[in-house]
C-alpha cells in the first residue's frame, strides 16, 4: 500500500482555523479511532528545542498543540500528557509563557518533565542496539509526534523523523552525537529510534516554518500549511519536495526507506488536501517555495571526499560571529566532545574558540546559541 500524506493549507494560527484543518486531516486518515483506543495513555511530543519566542518558529506552535489536544478531549481521550527532552531546560520551563502552558491547563493535559532515564536494548537495530529512554515514555501506550518544519545543519531538514530524538533522555542526547557523529550514522540511529518507539501519528507545523540557520537560529518563513501522516519518511519527503530539495538528499529519508521505516519516492506516495487527491507536482506548483533557504548542495563522494576529510578541508564547520556573541558559554556547555571542541581558550572576555581537530560537526553549539551568533559554513 502507498503511504498517505495529508497537506492542510492554513495561513494563520487562529485557533478555530487550525482546529478545523486538523479535524479534516484526521478524517482523511480514517479518524483517531483507527489509530488510538480511548483506554490508552497518550504522550504528545512537540518540538521544544529551547526557550524561545513563539514568533521565532523554534518550537511547535502552541495553537497546533492546543487544537490537537482539544480534538483528543472531544473524542474521549482522557489519559494524555505532554513532554519532550529539550535541548536546554525542561518541558515546563520551555513552554512557560508561550501560551502552550495555559492552553494545556485549560484542557487538563499535564506538561511533565522527564525524570529518569531507563536503559533499553534494541537488538533489531541496524545502527543503534540500545537507548536511554525516559521512564514516562515507557509508561505510555502510544506517542503522537508534533514536529516543526525547520532546516537543520547536520541533516538538512528536521521534521517528523528527527523530532523523535526528544525521546532520548537528558544528556544522553548530547552523548549520542559523539556515538553517531556523521549525518548518515545519526540518521540511521534516528530511524532505529522511530522503529523502537513507533509513534502512531506524525503532524508537522509548517504554518510558519524556519529556513536558513536552523533548527534554532534560522529565520521564520511562512509555508502556510500543516502536514500529517502515519509515515514519517513520506511526510518529510513531501516537506523536502515543497522546498525544492530532493528527498533522497536528506539522510533520514534515504536511510529511512532502506531500513523499512517509510518511503520517500513519489510513486509510493498518495498526497491529499481537504479538496481531494493531488499530485506532488501540482502541490509543489501550488504550495511550494523554491526560494526557501535550505542546503541543496550535493554530497561529494569518492577519493576527493576522503582526501578532504583526511586533510580537514572543504568540510562544514561552525564559526562564531564575534559581534553577536555575548560570551554566555551555552555553546561550550552544549559541546558533547570530551575536552570540548569549543572553549574559552582566550578567557571569558573573548568569544569561545574552536579546535576543529576535535570538532565532530554535530552543530549542537549552533543549535543552542541564544543569539544566532554561530553559523555553519
Amino acid at each position: 500500500m502507498k503511504s498517505k500524506v495529508i497537506l492542510l493549507p492554513c495561513d494563520s494560527y487562529r485557533e478555530d482555523l487550525v482546529y478545523e484543518n486538523l479535524k479534516k486531516g484526521l478524517a482523511l486518515l480514517g479518524g483517531l479511532k483507527t489509530m488510538l483506543s480511548e483506554e490508552e495513555k497518550i504522550l504528545l511530543k512537540p518540538n521544544l528545542l529551547k526557550k524561545a519566542e513563539v514568533e521565532k518558529a523554534v518550537i511547535t506552535h502552541p495553537a497546533v498543540v492546543a487544537a490537537f489536544g482539544r480534538i483528543l478531549r472531544e473524542e474521549g481521550y482522557q489519559n494524555v500528557i505532554l513532554a519532550d527532552s529539550c535541548g536546554t531546560g525542561n518541558t515546563v520551563k520551555v513552554i512557560r509563557g508561550t501560551g502552550m502552558d495555559t492552553a494545556l491547563e485549560k484542557l487538563g493535559i499535564p506538561a511533565v518533565d522527564f525524570t529518569e532515564g531507563v536503559h533499553v536494548d534494541y537488538p533489531e537495530g541496524i545502527q543503534a542496539k540500545e537507548f536511554i529512554i525516559p521512564r514516562e515514555l515507557l509508561e505510555s501506550d502510544c506517542v503522537i509526534s508534533l514536529s516543526k518544519m525547520k532546516t537543520h545543519a547536520l541533516e538538512r531538514i528536521t521534521g517528523a523523523v528527527k523530532n523523535s530524538y526528544g525521546f532520548i533522555f537528558g544528556m544522553n542526547k548530547a552523548m549520542g552525537h559523539t556515538r553517531y557523529p556523521s549525518a548518515d550514522s545519526f540518521a540511521r540511529m534516528l530511524v532505529d529510534l522511530n522503529k523502537y518507539v513507533k509513534p502512531r501519528l506524525y503532524i508537522m507545523d509548517g504554518i510558519m516554518a524556519m529556513e536558513g540557520n536552523g533548527p534554532g537560529s534560522g529565520d521564520p518563513v511562512p509555508m502556510n500549511m500543516m502536514l500529517m501522516s502515519t509515515d514519517p519518511v513520506a511526510l518529510d519527503s513531501v516537506f523536502c519536495s515543497l522546498v525544492h530539495l530532493k528527498p533522497q538528499m536528506v539522510p533520514t529519508n534515504y536511510h529511512g526507506e532502506k531500513m523499512g521505516l517509510g518511503v520517500w519516492r513519489e510513486e509510493d506516495l498518495e498526497l491529499y488536501t481537504p479538496d481531494g487527491r493531488i499530485t506532488l507536482e501540482e502541490a509543489v506548483k501550488r504550495y511550494g517555495n523554491p526560494s526557501f533557504h535550505v542546503d541543496r548542495r550535493p554530497v561529494r563522494h569518492g577519493i576527493w571526499e576522503k582526501m578532504a576529510k583526511a586533510l580537514n578541508i572543504f568540510q562544514k564547520k561552525p564559526y562564531i560571529e564575534k559581534d553577536l556573541c555575548i560570551r554566555c558559554g551555552v555553546c561550550v556547555n552544549s559541546c558533547p566532545v570530551p575536552g570540548k571542541a569549543v572553549d574559552f581558550k582566550n578567557g571569558k572576555n573573548q568569544p569561545p574558540v574552536y579546535d576543529y581537530k576535535k570538532c565532530i560537526r554535530c552543530f549542537c553549539c549552533q543549535e543552542m546559541c541564544p543569539k544566532k551568533a554561530i553559523k555553519v559554513k
